[in-house]
């Protein structure tokens, strides 16, 4: 397979890996703890399986990488949506955060679709 770095995928999911975890920093209290600690597991996962995927033998073992992203991506909009509503993330935050997932989510779903073609 090729080198992942040549993705643009790739490269969106980890400004948004950077970003989300920019985001969680800024989260303060002791209760919001493990939401802090979700935003940036979930964040991190998306560019990590985009690059195990590309070490896999098959286009099939790809995609299937692929969709543990996009599990990634949708769980990571939840955390940011939930943070949003009890306060701790910022309007301003969370609709960068959100339009940033949401640019990854189109470009991962367009991959799935030319790799099942």
């Amino acid at each position: 397979m090729a080198d992942f770095k040549e993705l643009e995928v790739w490269e969106k999911a980890l400004a948004l890996s950077l970003f989300s975890r920019k985001v969680a920093l800024e989260i303060r209290g002791a209760i919001s703890a493990s939401l802090k600690n979700q935003i940036v597991r979930a964040a991190q996962s998306i560019p990590t399986n985009i690059v195990e995927g590309r070490e896999q033998r098959t286009d099939a073992e790809f995609a299937r990488y692929l969709r543990y992203a996009l599990a990634s991506t949708s769980e990571l909009e939840y955390h940011a949506i939930a943070g949003r509503d009890i306060g701790v993330i910022s309007t301003e935050d969370f609709v960068s955060l959100t339009a940033q997932a949401k640019t990854v989510r189109m470009m991962l779903f367009g991959l799935l679709k030319r790799l099942n073609k």
